[in-house]
């Protein structure tokens, strides 16, 4: 409630639009950072322990899909602020 009182009050001036710029930037950014980290270390576990490639393969992209879900999730939130 306190978001949307803050949100139709700055309306008026480009706060709001420059907000959602940084935003949706920032979650990409994380995004990127964190697949990259997921993929470092998923390729460290792989040159250690070879036989388990699959596991390994399997769970990295679960984490990864599931990191992309958060980021689309807050860049649409990002979105629908500049039209709040």
């Amino acid at each position: 409630m306190l978001l949307t009182v803050l949100l139709q009050a700055l309306a008026g001036s480009g706060l709001v639009k420059l907000g959602a710029a940084i935003g949706a930037g920032i979650a990409a950014i994380g995004a990127g950072i964190g697949i990259g980290k997921i993929g470092g270390s998923a390729m460290d576990s792989i040159a250690r322990q070879p036989s388990s490639t699959n596991d390994i393969r399997t769970n990295m992209i679960l984490a990864a899909a599931l990191i992309e879900g958060v980021a689309l999730i807050a860049i649409v939130v990002c979105i629908l602020a500049l039209f709040v």
